[in-house]
């Protein structure tokens, strides 16, 4: 079988990896793999696998039609048409679509190839982008004009941000337009609250199957250190958060109103802020940029006494995931999917508010192996075997 992932990324990120991994099983299996991408760099490991879709010229002319019209997605004319006679060139026998959006190819001509084309397509949704008319989170703004047709979007300002009026109402319209008709899709979820979200979407034409992301429990796993000595915390109760981007939505003005409720006894230690947030925020609280290195930060997740998830926008909570792997409880809020990764073996959801983690913090008690055996759940190459299932099941539709 020669499978087809698209993704904005290949091999870094979250999406990438999937992709990424994903690709190895199919190559352990026997299988063929081509990975196109739209920017970054690519490790020399999948280069063999990996197809460019244009070029940063065409990235940041992508952009700057995001910028200026709200046009995401509907640019890279030129990259994407070169791009669809690779395609049919390679002649796949299945095509898996991942991020389509991220200023790279043009969804209007991709759908009218996927259409035209015949071929089995699989599409997992890492967010919201597809149903909307321009964001890929609206759970924290409580919208739902998604479920009927956006009109106007209070979060212009936002990921894939424009700087001026907006063209919501058309964008959703051309989206739906393009994303329906599909005779053969199949539509993966990193959730069962995602696949809910689907469902009452223009997207639910189409089966859902939810499919958690895979955790690597090679590399997260519980790892000896001395991040605790390096910080000061031997005699510390360590509260980690991890984010790849951190802002309100993540859970950042609560870990800062959070740090003023607890005592000295206590330390908050935050992964992946940027330079602005590590000169900003409280000096009670131990700020640390992103890491590369998933060795390095399982050593972390392994250092912490309890790992905080606050955020209020997630479509799986990977990093919670990740947590349990390395042998850490959680706390997490009662909001979208992260609920369902964390469940009462190994964690504990509240409300969300500050005050909510304080009192969780005085009753959490969950052995390391409580926490281990909930992550062998999402233990990689187990979930993403049903990839394999869904991709044979799509090929016998044809």
């Amino acid at each position: 079988m020669k499978v087809l992932q698209i993704n904005s990324v290949c091999g870094t990120g979250s999406t990438g990896r999937i992709a990424t991994d994903i690709a190895d099983l199919l190559l352990e299996q026997g299988h063929d793999c081509r990975i196109a991408y739209g920017r970054g760099a690519v490790a020399e490991k999948y280069q063999p696998l990996a197809v460019r879709i244009g070029s940063e010229l065409d990235n940041k002319i992508h952009g700057v039609q995001t910028r200026l019209l709200d046009q995401h997605g509907f640019g890279s004319k030129k990259a994407t048409r070169a791009f669809l006679k690779w395609v049919d060139e390679y002649d796949p026998d299945l095509i898996h679509l991942h991020n389509i959006h991220g200023y790279y190819i043009n969804i209007e001509l991709l759908f009218e190839y996927l259409k035209r084309c015949g071929k089995p397509v699989i599409w997992t949704l890492h967010d919201c982008w597809a149903m909307t008319g321009h964001c890929a989170h609206f759970s924290a703004v409580g919208c739902d004009q998604w479920k009927k047709e956006c009109r106007r979007c209070g979060q212009l300002r936002e990921y894939p941000a424009t700087l001026l009026s907006g063209n919501v109402a058309e964008n959703y319209k051309r989206k739906k337009r393009a994303f329906t008709g599909v005779s053969n899709l199949t539509i993966i979820t990193p959730s069962h609250w995602l696949a809910s979200v689907v469902k009452e979407s223009f997207l639910g034409e189409y089966p859902v199957v939810p499919i958690y992301n895979g955790v690597d429990l090679q590399v997260f796993k519980p790892t000896q250190s001395d991040f605790r000595a390096r910080y000061g915390l031997e005699d510390k109760r360590m509260l980690l958060g991890v984010a790849n981007i951190w802002d309100a939505k993540k859970g950042l003005d609560d870990f800062v109103a959070l740090s003023e409720r607890l005592d000295d006894s206590c330390k908050i230690v935050l992964v992946g802020l940027n330079e602005e947030q590590i000169h900003g925020l409280p000096e009670k609280i131990i700020k640390l940029p992103r890491t590369d290195s998933l060795e390095e930060l399982a050593a972390i997740y392994s250092a912490a006494d309890v790992f905080i998830n606050p955020s209020i926008e997630e479509t799986m909570g990977l990093t919670t995931a990740e947590a349990l792997a390395c042998g850490t409880p959680v706390i997490t809020y009662n909001k979208t999917a992260v609920p369902e990764v964390a469940d009462e073996t190994c964690g504990m959801v509240v409300d969300c508010d500050p005050q909510a983690i304080c009192e969780a913090l005085e009753k959490i008690n969950f052995k390391k192996e409580d926490c281990l055996q909930r992550a062998a759940f999402f233990e990689k190459k187990k979930q993403y075997l049903e990839y394999l299932r869904i991709y044979e099941m799509s090929k016998k539709r044809i």
